[in-house]
């Protein structure tokens, strides 16, 4: 889901019509496009058309001081108290969630934001970036887990790392053949139940579960990360667990807190286990979450979901184990699974038959499709951007730290409707809307926020993402300038989970694999090795005799020149990894499913991941402390 970093020169609002489609583009060679007549018919027919009067009850998203052009108006703050604004909001304003009343008795959403998100005062931090399914321990039940999580922290923070940066931890549909990209989930509201850590489940003590535990355990001695079994005994056992021990009193209140939004996702659990993973294939009935069909099987199928209900709890409690106030930046993923859960929910927001990608450009020729249905902007205000307010809100906590995926994404989004990626047009979003929620909620949870940056990015993206004080994602592998360059609000980083290993590159190893499941050529993958090995280190640094781990060691070391608050390292390269965890494009390559080739408790043994933390550490520690 991630492109080379560059810019177009189209004015953003440049050929935009009132359905907020973008009728003309600049592409990847500098030339201007025209959305084809059929295809921007066919668009406007799925964005449609707001009913009238909606601007008049839509959110107001502004920040304090700030004129809100209604004159005197009465504000009912989300504390209970009423107040009277006459013109501009006083600066001492509440920041949060409010709504204005108007004079027909009606409340129009307020959302008042600071307008920028966290940064932590003097704080510069080093940290790994973790795809935790692959980060087993030897107590793992053949995936890497929440409890797996918690030893990653407790083993950072005593060499001095201030950070982890986490693939997404969302829930999909348990359904065999289960989905094993983290970026395609059921939801972006709640958590995958495989990161259950079992044996920590307190009440587990109630029950035998000692051959679910073999059975587990023994799946560490696969070469792959196999969700299916995985999810076969953990399921078992964690079913056995809740049947033995019943609701406690905490899981029965905080199930209550969560409202409609856990049950409708229980449900959704405990349907799709008895009618297959996607809704759109459901009896008609069914299809509708607020139906009575819905409602009878939630009644007749308590005990199955108040189950899906009771992991969501535990995955909560088992979080915040992991994070104990460090900063664990989660990922929150462009969009969701057309078969899903939010999909099923929220499905009178979202675009049908489209999905989001990018169109074709100089690294991907034939552009992107990426499976997700786009929100349809003018719904998404309509309902009061609370899918958005939820994904964000969800991801965030309670762990201090969240990643946007394809951040370009909150200002327009590449709509993909046809036979390829080629047939589409981009659509506007509400962005200074959207990023003042981001701050709101970064500042409600002292979050700190990342942007991933990295695509099609258009002038003045960059500049709005660092008004709010959104970080930069910025790349060894494709920035052109020095890394001593970058802009301080950025979190700096070599590669990614969709990019070549350092070891990878060096030994030649990935492109052997892109030539083998891509369509890339000998002469290509030659041409992107050559370019990224002049990345990798100043000229003369590096020698042919140079071993994987002195590449990995040179291209961090110039890495640390940055000024970025944050500096990232994956544990691929700190561990001699040479596949890249996803090679986008291709379907029989086992993406998602590679496991760390050093199991967690080797870590603090082994000698690359030790010189390498010693390099980042130094970098980030003021001279003299």
């Amino acid at each position: 889901m991630m492109m080379p970093a560059m810019t177009s020169d189209s004015d953003p609002t440049d050929g935009v019509d009132r359905w907020g489609i973008m009728t003309t583009w600049i592409d990847a060679d500098g030339k201007s496009q025209q959305v084809p007549t059929d295809l921007l018919a066919s668009l406007r027919d799925v964005i449609g058309q707001p009913p009238a009067g909606l601007q008049a009850t839509a959110p107001l998203v502004t920040r304090p001081g700030r004129d809100l052009g209604l004159g005197d108006v009465q504000i009912a703050c989300e504390d209970g108290s009423t107040r009277h604004v006459s013109g501009s909001l006083p600066e001492s304003f509440p920041l949060g969630y409010h709504a204005i009343k108007l004079p027909d008795g009606r409340e129009r959403p307020l959302v008042v934001s600071p307008g920028r998100c966290v940064l932590p005062d003097n704080w510069r931090a080093w940290g790994w970036a973790v795809q935790l399914y692959a980060a087993r321990s030897r107590r793992s039940w053949g995936i890497g887990d929440l409890a797996d999580l918690k030893t990653l922290r407790e083993w950072s923070q005593d060499i001095g790392a201030g950070f982890l940066l986490v693939n997404p931890l969302h829930a999909v549909a348990l359904t065999t053949p289960i989905e094993s990209s983290p970026y395609l989930p059921a939801t972006r509201r709640f958590r995958n139940p495989l990161y259950l850590a079992v044996e920590q489940i307190a009440e587990a003590t109630s029950v035998d579960i000692s051959a679910a535990r073999l059975q587990g355990r023994a799946l560490n001695d696969e070469p792959l990360i196999d969700r299916d079994a995985v999810w076969r005994v953990k399921r078992e056992a964690l079913w056995q667990i809740f049947s033995a021990t019943g609701p406690e009193e905490d899981f029965v209140s905080w199930r209550v807190a969560q409202a409609s939004s856990l049950q409708n996702f229980a449900t959704w659990c405990a349907l799709t286990e008895h009618h297959g993973p996607d809704w759109r294939r459901w009896e008609q009935d069914l299809q509708d979450p607020g139906g009575d069909a819905v409602l009878r099987f939630s009644a007749e199928n308590e005990e199955q979901v108040g189950f899906h209900a009771w992991l969501q709890w535990h995955l909560d409690r088992q979080l915040r184990a992991a994070s104990e106030g460090f900063t664990i930046i989660q990922d929150l993923p462009i969009g969701v699974s057309a078969a899903g859960s939010d999909a099923w929910v929220w499905q009178d927001l979202l675009a049908r038959d489209v999905s989001i990608g990018a169109p074709p450009d100089f690294f991907n020729s034939a552009g992107q499709e990426w499976g997700s249905p786009p929100h349809i902007p003018w719904r998404l205000n309509a309902n009061n951007y609370q899918a958005f307010i939820d994904a964000i809100r969800a991801t965030m906590a309670p762990t201090g730290g969240l990643r946007i995926d394809h951040v370009m994404g909150v200002f327009r989004l590449w709509w993909v409707m046809g036979e390829s990626p080629v047939d589409g047009a981009y659509v506007r979003y509400p962005s200074e809307d959207l990023l003042d929620i981001v701050a709101l909620e970064s500042s409600r949870t002292g979050s700190i926020v990342v942007g991933e940056d990295l695509g099609t990015v258009e002038p003045g993206v960059r500049g709005a993402l660092a008004d709010h004080d959104v970080l930069s994602y910025r790349l060894l592998y494709f920035e052109d300038d020095a890394p001593r360059t970058w802009p301080a609000k950025s979190l700096a980083a070599v590669t990614t989970h969709d990019l070549p290993t350092v070891p990878g590159v060096w030994t030649g190893t990935d492109s052997t694999e892109q030539q083998t499941y891509t369509a890339v050529s000998a002469q290509e993958a030659k041409r992107g090795r050559d370019s990224l090995l002049e990345r990798l280190g100043e000229p003369g640094e590096l020698r042919p005799d140079s071993s994987a781990d002195d590449a990995v060691l040179t291209a961090y070391s110039r890495l640390a020149t940055a000024p970025s608050v944050l500096l990232s390292a994956t544990l691929e390269d700190a561990t001699g990894e040479e596949r890249r965890p996803n090679m986008p494009g291709t379907t029989d390559r086992d993406n998602w499913c590679l496991p760390l080739p050093v199991a967690l408790e080797d870590l603090p043994l082994n000698r690359l991941v030790t010189q390498l933390a010693d390099r980042l550490r130094t970098a980030v520690t003021p001279s003299g402390t």
